[in-house]
Parts: structure tokens; sequence; C-alpha cells
């Protein structure tokens, strides 16, 4: 009975949701760019933070150019290194 609470008895399915589609290789025509405060924000948490890959859904090529970007703009100083 233990057992059943837990899911692992009979009739027990993890639940698999839609596989993220990378939305800079879906939009061919988008860029990512250091100057483009508010796209790059879209990907960076509430204290400033990079989002990984699996939240922010992106392939691995625009994730680490999203991270060089981020990295550029903090430079800069178009986006602070961490929010207060």
């Amino acid at each position: 009975m233990a057992n059943q609470r837990r899911g692992g008895g009979r009739g027990f399915r993890p639940r698999r949701g839609r596989r993220k589609v990378c939305l800079f290789c879906a939009e061919k025509d988008q860029k990512i760019d250091y100057k483009d405060v508010p796209g790059l924000k879209c990907f960076l948490a509430e204290s400033g933070k990079i989002l990984p890959r699996r939240m922010s859904g992106l392939c691995t090529q625009h994730q680490r150019e999203l991270a060089i970007n981020v990295k550029r703009a903090r430079q800069l100083a178009l986006i602070p290194y961490t929010e207060d």
C-alpha cells in the first residue's frame, strides 16, 4: 500500500510535457544582440542570473551565444550584474 502512494505501483506514468523548441532556430531572422536589452532580459531571472537551457528552451549553440552577449552587455553597463 505504501508503495502505491508514492507512485511506484501499477498504472504510474511519468508526466512528459511538450519539448521546447529553440526560439532562435525556429525564427531564422531573429539574432542575439548585446544591444537588444529587452530581448536579453527575457532570458534573465529576477536575480539577474542567466536562465539555464532547460528553462529558456534554447539549443546549446544559442545558449552559449546568449551567455556571451549577456556578459558583453553587462560589461558595457547595459544590464546590471544583480537586481536589488
